[in-house]
């Protein structure tokens, strides 16, 4: 019996289809994915350390008891609404299947969601957390908003009643030149949209087409947590927060909160408010600048009165104009009275020193004065002549001179002279060279003789023969031969090849050697039928 069971197992065994590794794992894989194919999973992420370089994410889900491996293509990533953080708890789903390099089952994920409000807080107060221990909701980073802006950007869904009534609420209160940024305030595009409207914004140039805003309201209405979702986005933070232009927060209602209201310079309870904190009130504005005209108005008249009691104080205060001009008057007509008797003084005393003066002139003093001027300059003129004469003198004699000695001849005669001992020269260098070269020649041939002499192609003429090895080595010794070698034989007219037929380094008469090697079909000979020296 135990032997019947043992064939009868083994003809089974042998019965069964014989399958490979790969078509085991595709098969197991295809029944994996059509049993359950997609599939909505819930579970803890565990595992996650970011996107691999290549852009995908892996992870793994797990629960109380079980753990599923658990992947997301790069293609699928970016189109995430939620994005996989570790120890969030989520709804993944996907397609389950198979990895066959490793024989494990895995889920490729293609929708995330969280699971449920607890998730979604666990997750928003990780982020919180996250960005204030980087600062983003100081207060000392912060800026003022300005009092009456130019402009005001606004960056809100513009079919929505939002934007209805923040318009009401600027055309109430002060009219003012509003540029809306449609985007959509829920929803997977939502981040993305609000961050690139804020960056918009802060790119416009000062003297660019559109104007650029004073201050930037993010308004919505109210809603769920998933509603207000997407102004939790880290980027959208970051953008707030980066900003150059204040930005008003202006998300939900006054219970509803985001993370922008932290990280944004003003948080209004409602969007209206958010417009009505923008800019002043007009009719408090006309109010405000009546009530200062007015009072500067008191304090011009109360500066005005104070200043013209001064003015009467100090009038009562400065003496008569009679009593002023009465002394200079009484002084001015003295001097007048002095005036016409000094005039008559100075014109006779000036006519006196002009008939004293008139008196001394005579043209004879002039006369004298010239002719001693001339005596004078014919005198210099004499000096000046004679001192001339003596100066270039002997300088027209050394000149004579000079012009005498120049002669072309003396010149002449030393070109004569150099060109003589130059040919003497060039016939002295002609024999040095030849000299020079004659001895060099003569010690040419002596080493050429001395070399003929030294080489071995003249011990090869007197009838000796130098053996090499089929290396090229020089052999010296019969002991560097062995039998059956092949060497080369090289003789005053050619080059012989032979073969060695014994070893020894002498003969012991026993064996005789023999004339001549038989003839050879190949090799090289020129010096006809050589045998061999051994």
């Amino acid at each position: 019996m135990v032997e019947l069971a043992a064939r009868s197992g083994a003809e089974r065994s042998n019965n069964l289809p014989e399958y490979s590794v790969s078509e085991l794992s595709s098969a197991i894989r295809r029944t994996l994915e059509g049993a359950y194919g997609y599939v909505r999973l819930r579970g803890e992420i565990s595992g996650f350390r970011g996107a691999h370089a290549s852009g995908h994410c892996y992870f793994a889900l797990k629960d109380e008891k079980s753990k599923i491996e658990a992947v997301i293509w790069r293609t699928t990533v970016l189109g995430l609404k939620l994005k996989p953080v570790e120890g969030l708890e989520v709804i993944a789903t996907g397609r389950v299947t198979t990895y066959p390099g490793s024989s494990r089952y895995q889920i490729v994920i293609d929708a995330l969601e969280p699971a449920g409000i607890g998730a979604l807080m666990a997750l928003l107060a990780e982020r919180k957390r996250k960005l204030a221990a980087e600062g983003l909701f100081e207060e000392a980073r912060k800026k003022v908003r300005p009092f009456l802006p130019r402009v005001v950007g606004i960056i809100t869904s513009p079919t929505g009643a939002v934007i209805r009534d923040m318009l009401h609420g600027f055309n109430e209160r002060f009219p003012a030149h509003v540029v809306l940024w449609p985007v959509r305030v829920q929803g997977e595009t939502c981040a993305a949209e609000v961050t690139a409207a804020i960056r918009g914004f802060n790119a416009f140039p000062a003297a660019g087409p559109l104007p650029r805003p004073d201050v930037l309201i993010i308004a919505r209405g109210g809603g769920s947590l998933e509603d207000l979702w997407g102004f939790n986005d880290e980027m959208v933070v970051r953008a707030v927060a980066s900003s150059t232009i204040p930005v008003i927060s202006a998300v939900g209602h006054e219970t509803d909160w985001t993370l922008i209201d932290l990280a944004a310079d003003a948080r209004a309870p409602t969007p209206t408010k958010a417009a009505e904190w923008s800019v002043p009130k007009y009719s408090e504005l006309l109010e405000q600048t009546a009530k200062f005209g007015l009072r500067l108005g008191t304090a011009a008249r109360r500066a005005l009165e104070g200043m013209r009691a001064h003015l009467r104080a100090a009038v009562r205060g400065l003496p008569r104009r009679g009593d002023l001009l009465a002394l200079p008057q009484q002084r001015f007509d003295a001097v007048e009275r002095r005036l016409g008797r000094a005039l008559l003084a100075n014109t006779r005393a000036h006519a006196m020193q002009l008939a004293r003066s008139t008196a001394r002139l005579n043209t004879r003093l002039l006369e004298t004065r010239l002719l001693r001027t001339y005596d004078r300059l014919d005198a210099l003129g004499r000096r000046a002549a004679a001192s001339l004469s003596r100066v270039t003198g002997p300088r027209r004699a050394r000149l004579e001179r000079a012009a005498g000695r120049l002669s072309p001849q003396p010149i002449s005669e030393r070109v004569a002279r150099c060109h003589e001992r130059m040919q003497a020269l060039g016939v002295r260098a002609r024999r040095s060279v030849l000299a020079r070269l004659g001895e060099h020649r003569r010690h040419l041939d002596g080493c050429g003789k001395l070399l003929a002499s030294l080489s071995y192609h003249g011990v090869l003429q007197r009838g000796y023969a130098l053996v090499r090895d089929s290396a090229g080595r020089t052999l010296r010794s019969a002991r560097d031969i062995a039998a059956g070698q092949l060497i080369d034989i090289e003789l005053a007219d050619g080059r012989v090849d032979a073969q060695a037929l014994s070893s020894s380094a002498k003969n012991d008469g026993k064996r005789p050697l023999p004339a001549r090697l038989p003839p050879r079909s190949k090799g090289r000979s020129t010096g006809g039928n050589q045998g061999s020296l051994f």
